[in-house]
C-alpha cells in the first residue's frame, strides 16, 4: 500500500471512531447527566529522510483521533420534588464510591440506603469534600441541601457533598452512560452550585447529532472509495508494466 492509500486508511479509521462516539451519544440522549463526547482531531507528520522528493514532498501528514473530550453546555433542569435529587450548576462531578474505586457523574439521582447512607441507583454512596460517604440518620429529616453542597437536617448540618472537576478535561474515560473514570488528578470546583429537587438532562441533541451521523458516513464512504479506487489504479498499473510489449 503506497502513500496515498496510508494517508486515507488513517483518516478512516479516524472516521471510523467518529462515528462510533456520535452512535454512542445519539443512544445517551435521554440518559441523565451525561454529556456529549468530541474528539479532538490532529495530524500526525511523518518525516521523510534521504529521499530525493521534489519540492513539498519532505512530509506525509496522516490523520490522528488525539483525545477525547466532553461538552460542557449543560442539559436542561427537570424537577422531581425528590430532595435527594441533585443537579449540578456549571463545573464539577459528583463523586460516588464504586467497587472498582472513586468514580464521577453528574447523574443526581440519589437516595437513602437502609443504613442511611446517600447512594445512587446502584448502591454506590455519595462522597463528601473528604472523600467519606454522607451518613444521614432518621431524625435529621427533613434534609436540605444548600447551593454550595451543605446537607443540614433538623439536628444541625451534616456534611457537605464534594464536587471535584478533572485538571485535564482529556482524562476521562466512560464507564457506561453516567459513570467516568479520572486517570489525571482531580481538583475540589472552587464555588460549587448544587440545585436540589432537580434532575440535569442529557445536553445531547439527537437532531444534531443525528445530522453530523449522516454527515461522517458520508465522510468515511468517500475516504473508503478511495483507497478502493488507488489500489486499483495501482493493480492496472502494475499488470500494464508487466504485460509484455
Amino acid at each position: 500500500m503506497q502513500n496515498p492509500s496510508t494517508i486515507a486508511l488513517s483518516r478512516v479509521v479516524a472516521q471510523q471512531r467518529l462515528i462510533d462516539i456520535t452512535a454512542n451519544n445519539i443512544a445517551n440522549s435521554t440518559t441523565t447527566g451525561y454529556r456529549a463526547e468530541r474528539m479532538l482531531f490532529g495530524g500526525w507528520m511523518s518525516r521523510q529522510m534521504h529521499t530525493a522528493s521534489p519540492p513539498g514532498g519532505q512530509s506525509l501528514t496522516y490523520t490522528e483521533d488525539k483525545a477525547i473530550y466532553r461538552e460542557k453546555t449543560e442539559g436542561a433542569l427537570n424537577p422531581t420534588g425528590n430532595p435527594l435529587d441533585l443537579a449540578i450548576k456549571g463545573d464539577g462531578y459528583f463523586t460516588i464510591a464504586t467497587t472498582n474505586g472513586p468514580r464521577l457523574t453528574r447523574a443526581g439521582h440519589f437516595s437513602l440506603s437502609p443504613t442511611g447512607t446517600i447512594v445512587d441507583g446502584s448502591g454506590n454512596a455519595l462522597l463528601d469534600t473528604n472523600g467519606q460517604p454522607l451518613q444521614v440518620t432518621s431524625s435529621d429529616a427533613p434534609l436540605t441541601i444548600a447551593r454550595d453542597g451543605t446537607i443540614s437536617g433538623a439536628n444541625g448540618q451534616i456534611g457537605q457533598i464534594g464536587l471535584v472537576a478533572p485538571n485535564d478535561p482529556t482524562g476521562l474515560q466512560a464507564e457506561g452512560g453516567q459513570r467516568l473514570r479520572a486517570t489525571v488528578p482531580t481538583t475540589p470546583v472552587a464555588a460549587p452550585i448544587i440545585v436540589q429537587g432537580m434532575i440535569e438532562e442529557s445536553n445531547v441533541k439527537p437532531v444534531v447529532e443525528l445530522t453530523a451521523m449522516m454527515d461522517h458516513s458520508r465522510n468515511f464512504e468517500f475516504a473508503t472509495q478511495f483507497i478502493e479506487e488507488e489500489d486499483t489504479r495501482q493493480m492496472n498499473a502494475i499488470s500494464k508494466i508487466m504485460t509484455p510489449a
